[in-house]
């Protein structure tokens, strides 16, 4: 089996220091991945991960297909341009912690998308860094869309992507992402829509190993209430589900926001698609962000990442949760099919 790359994510937040947690807490979830970042960091992140005890050693890899020769209980760690010294200060925004984020990312997605790694798993970045460092994406999302679109020569638009979110209660599938709150609105298209639940539908009935069940929820409180609150349903997503339901999809909706996550939490739905961030997001990780795994779907590779953020509050002290690593992991180790 190919291997796993999980990449550093902010070496100033908490993403080395799960992935020592990891390595350290499961041995078997984590035989065959290694860590594509800096050597120095990720020695630095084991020993927080230790907390006075010794630390995990890290084993330096000069190629991935040197991870076979790693001995046990090591981290293996392939260096990921220069070593980055001095290192990032734990907790602060920094255009150097931004740039070995990005760099790690862009060679794992390289590595995917020339069939070199089964899967990228990618640990948390900071979006103000990735912006101190000059990089014009707001996100993972967005960074893996335009390499994909590039490596496979066709327009970025050609390459949609849509961000899910899963734990084992609920998945979520949203129809925009990065974006203000007005530009959302914005996006609820009927093209919007329409590529939301085909992209959903595809990813689903691979993993599933049938057609999902999607129910779509409304943008509007009540779903609009029949034009009372707002005409997007009438107009925009009514339409899109009669375009998806004639092409054989089983879609649902659209549905009062306010309740129906509780009706797919009960086994009503397979997914929920949401009409932006916010809407689909908060009840997921209401659930609890240790179990939370970010997927990407529409690429054509496997990305997967824990359901948090970077956590400069608690950098370096040890006290990170890797939880939601180790899920992102074993989702990514399911969808890559090992």
């Amino acid at each position: 089996m190919k291997p796993i790359a999980i990449t550093i994510g902010d070496p100033a937040g908490i993403g080395p220091e799960i992935i020592a947690k990891a390595f350290s807490q499961d041995a078997e979830l984590t035989a065959g991945c290694f860590v594509a970042g800096d050597v120095g960091c990720m020695r630095r992140g084991a020993a927080a991960a230790a907390r006075g005890r010794p630390p995990l050693a890290v084993a330096v890899l000069d190629s991935v297909q040197d991870i076979a020769r790693v001995p046990p209980r090591c981290i293996p760690v392939l260096q990921v341009g220069l070593p980055v010294d001095p290192l990032p200060a734990w907790g602060e925004v920094s255009e150097t912690a931004g740039r070995l984020a990005a760099q790690s990312v862009l060679w794992a997605a390289s590595a995917a998308l020339r069939g070199e790694v089964a899967a990228l798993v990618t640990a948390p970045l900071h979006k103000e860094a990735l912006a101190a460092a000059g990089l014009p994406y707001p996100g993972h999302t967005e960074l893996l869309q335009a390499e994909a679109a590039a490596h496979a020569g066709v327009a970025l638009d050609r390459m949609p992507v849509r961000m899910m979110l899963a734990n084992d209660e609920l998945r979520t599938v949203l129809v925009s992402i990065h974006v203000s709150l007005r530009t959302a609105l914005d996006a609820v298209t009927f093209a919007n829509v329409r590529e939301t639940l085909r992209i959903t539908d595809a990813a689903l009935a691979a993993m599933l190993g049938r057609r999902p069940r999607i129910a779509v929820a409304g943008l509007n409180p009540h779903a609009g209430e029949a034009g009372l609150f707002g005409r997007e349903e009438i107009e925009v997503i009514v339409p899109a589900l009669h375009d998806a339901l004639a092409a054989g999809l089983d879609v649902h909706g659209p549905f009062a926001p306010d309740t129906v996550f509780m009706r797919a939490r009960r086994g009503e739905f397979d997914v929920v698609v949401a009409m932006y961030h916010d809407q689909g997001l908060i009840p997921v990780k209401y659930l609890g962000v240790d179990k939370g795994v970010n997927v990407t779907l529409g690429l054509p590779l496997v990305r997967t990442s824990p359901d948090h953020g970077t956590a400069f509050d608690i950098a370096g002290t040890g006290r990170a949760d890797a939880s939601s690593l180790c899920e992102a992991i074993r989702m990514a180790r399911r969808l890559a099919g090992s």
